[in-house]
């Protein structure tokens, strides 16, 4: 290993990230009628050249110069005197160039039209900026949940790419501002290596049909163990009904959401507390909201396992309040006291402002007991 190569991987540096699925076959395949005109041209310099030499003595820079003006028939004329029999051979190089030419525009109409070409030059520019994204999501199927979807997440600059087969997603993409999308059926393995799943952090399907999502969840979960991935895809989805919530869970999903449940939950929330909804909506539903909320899971390596929670002192230390804990088994204790144990697996529920929410996050993540309590 070179020395740049090991400051490169001291710095985390990488080469320019490639997608799985380059389409340089595609590529090839729309470039190969260009061959033979290429190959025209080429042999036409080169018989032009040929003849200027032997013809009239050119030197090989000016038969080329020659060869080319002529061939092109751009009439900037001669560049020294020339035989008549050379005239004849200019006058044949003429019409044998502007055939070629005629044969080559030909083609290039004619693969341009086909409109091929052009598209997979755009699929293939958009994977290349796909294949540089980190922790995104991948929206599965074009609906409305997935325009305000995308809203938000672009608000909270949270990456993502959008996946659809149907054929107008080009324009849904520039109409709805999709900063990356992939014309494939969402649960197909062109689909899943295009929109560079290796890479993303979830996956939300939201077709209107159960089928879809079961495929769509069953297509990830084979892929997840095909490339062993350590930290499995955190997948949601949606549901019309209770049993097929329960079916989609069982199947490997980890949120199951359903649009009805949602809209009945609130309306019973705005009908009992209205102040208090309205509250909630101003300071953790906004982009601007003063304070957050965020579950922590603490890790197996984390200092704080075992430890009473009144020992973290995260109150102390970050300014965030502990309003829940989850422990391995899924159990919910609200509102802890501080003899509550912190288990292996807990989950904290916090609240706070952003900046103490990320500064809890780095104090529970450390291996060693903080240095911050011994000020406490």
């Amino acid at each position: 290993m070179t020395l740049t190569q090991k400051l490169k991987k001291l710095l985390n540096w990488s080469s320019r990230s490639a997608p799985h699925i380059d389409l340089n076959t595609e590529l090839y395949q729309q470039l190969k009628p260009f061959r033979l005109p290429l190959i025209l041209v080429v042999f036409m310099i080169m018989v032009g050249t040929l003849g200027y030499v032997l013809i009239d003595g050119f030197t090989l820079l000016d038969a080329v110069y020659q060869s080319g003006i002529t061939f092109t028939t751009v009439g900037f004329g001669e560049i020294s005197p020339i035989s008549p029999a050379g005239r004849l051979f200019t006058i044949t190089l003429i019409i044998l160039g502007f055939g070629a030419f005629s044969f080559s525009i030909g083609i290039l109409v004619e693969v341009l039209n086909k409109g091929q070409l052009v598209k997979i030059i755009k699929e293939r520019s958009m994977l290349y900026k796909i294949a540089r994204l980190k922790n995104h999501f991948v929206i599965c199927h074009h609906s409305e949940i997935t325009i305000e979807l995308s809203k938000q997440f672009r608000e909270n600059h949270i990456p993502f790419v959008v996946i659809d087969p149907r054929d107008d997603l080009a324009e849904l993409a520039i109409e709805h501002k999709y900063p990356y999308f992939v014309q494939e059926d969402p649960h197909t393995e062109a689909a899943l290596l295009k929109s560079y799943l290796s890479s993303a952090k979830g996956l939300i399907t939201l077709s209107e049909n159960t089928a879809d999502n079961i495929a769509q969840i069953a297509s990830t979960r084979l892929y997840e163990n095909e490339i062993g991935l350590q930290r499995p895809y955190y997948i949601i989805t949606s549901a019309s009904n209770e049993s097929d919530m329960v079916k989609l869970k069982k199947l490997g999903a980890d949120r199951v959401i359903s649009a009805t449940k949602l809209m009945a939950e609130r309306l019973r929330a705005m009908s009992l507390r209205p102040d208090m909804e309205n509250m909630l909506e101003k300071l953790l539903y906004r982009q601007d909201a003063p304070i957050d909320m965020e579950e922590i899971k603490v890790p197996d390596h984390s200092w704080m396992r075992f430890k009473k929670l009144k020992e973290a002192h995260l109150r102390d230390i970050t300014n965030v309040s502990i309003v829940g804990i989850r422990d391995a088994k899924d159990t919910f204790i609200p509102m802890p006291k501080g003899d509550v144990l912190i288990g292996t697996g807990c989950k904290l529920l916090v609240i706070g402002t952003g900046e103490s929410i990320r500064a809890t996050k780095r104090i529970i993540r450390k291996k060693q007991k903080p240095e911050e309590l011994k000020y406490v």
